[in-house]
């Protein structure tokens, strides 16, 4: 949905009404993930995709029905038994599509949605994608407050609760309920979109290897800040990808700051005096990655120094050292491009494996 919120909002600031089509759901190669969003206004412009291509017409024709009778539709899409090249995903994946109308009566807490996603403030929206009753109707989620209606004050009150552990962790997924808001039944299928502030990326040592880190790590969509104590190496003119630029003791700048489950930590100082402190402070935060870079015998003789300073060796298995996969880099570019992909892995479950040399799904993780 981000991405056709600018024009979402332009339309909807018109007065105009459109149709905004939406993956909730997919199986094995889909195209495009659940969040994905193709917008159809009423002139028959279309903007985003559902399936990069696979799809869009059948999809097209579906919001054009929408838009004319305002009744949101629910779809399955996957590839015919018959025909590969039918309405369907000749990929073989597996996609289901929500189509719903967009206008200033259906949705009156667009407006706020937006600002918020504008503000790059944590906010979710719960939409009733499938069931017996309240298709259509929505719930905005905000760490303290919602607004908006599924149907009923018991289903907002519980889907409200339970949306905070997804918004926490920045995860766009479904809840089952009763049309009441029953935990025990599951007749309702709502389909929660989160809008989380970016993840954070941490990078330690003001290095060639922290710049070309930073580089790919703000590709990847990522608040990248890079840290050192060293006032001359650490300036925005080095590190003109970075987002913030902190000149502070590694450790000391960490234990001030709200790491969550989704921050990434790279510590690429290889210096006792700097990355022995950091990574004790970083293994006391629920980070999602930990690496520090090094030479094997660096790292023996860190673990060692951590060993001897009280860190627990368990603890020491969250620590990527040397860090990165092995695609033999050599360049910073390249071991940037090593240590985001360890990133990926560990955030994915990837094999690391050519996708060639593997079976099955290509998505670790994704329902078969």
């Amino acid at each position: 949905m981000k991405e056709v919120l600018d024009d979402l909002i332009a339309a909807y600031n018109l007065g105009d009404t459109t149709a905004m089509a939406t993956v909730v759901r997919t199986w094995r190669s889909a195209p495009r993930p659940a969040g994905a969003s193709m917008l159809v206004n009423a002139a028959g412009e279309a903007v985003g995709s559902v399936s990069g291509g696979c799809i869009e017409g059948a999809v097209y024709e579906m919001a054009g029905e929408v838009i004319a009778d305002g009744i949101p539709q629910f779809e399955k899409y996957g590839i015919s038994n018959d025909d590969a090249f039918a309405v369907g995903l000749t990929c073989g994946g597996i996609l289901e599509v929500f189509v719903e109308q967009i206008s200033t009566e259906t949705w009156p807490e667009l407006p706020d949605l937006y600002a918020s996603v504008q503000a790059d403030q944590p906010v979710a929206v719960a939409t009733v994608v499938n069931g017996t009753a309240h298709v259509g109707k929505h719930l905005v989620v905000w760490p303290d407050r919602t607004a908006g209606d599924l149907g009923s004050e018991r289903l907002n009150s519980a889907v409200g609760a339970d949306v905070l552990g997804l918004l926490e962790s920045g995860t766009t997924g479904f809840l089952h309920y009763g049309s009441d808001g029953e935990r025990l039944e599951g007749d309702l299928e709502i389909f929660v979109s989160t809008f989380a502030p970016k993840p954070k990326m941490l990078v330690f040592g003001a290095i060639d290897f922290a710049a070309a880190v930073a580089k790919a790590g703000k590709f990847l969509g990522f608040h990248v800040t890079v840290c050192d104590a060293r006032e001359v190496f650490a300036t925005k003119k080095r590190f003109p990808d970075a987002d913030e630029v902190v000149n502070d003791w590694p450790h000391r700048w960490l234990a001030t700051q709200e790491i969550d489950s989704r921050t990434v930590i790279c510590i690429l100082t290889h210096d006792p005096k700097f990355d022995v402190p950091v990574v004790i402070e970083a293994l006391k935060t629920k980070a999602a990655y930990i690496g520090a870079m090094g030479s094997r015998k660096t790292h023996d003789d860190r673990v060692a120094r951590l060993i001897e300073a009280g860190v627990d060796p368990e603890d020491l298995k969250r620590v990527k050292s040397p860090i990165g996969l092995d695609l033999g880099a050599r360049t910073p570019e390249e071991t940037a491009i090593s240590i985001l992909a360890e990133v990926i892995q560990d955030r994915w479950g990837g094999s690391g494996k050519n996708l060639a040399q593997t079976s099955g799904t290509i998505h670790p993780g994704a329902p078969r």
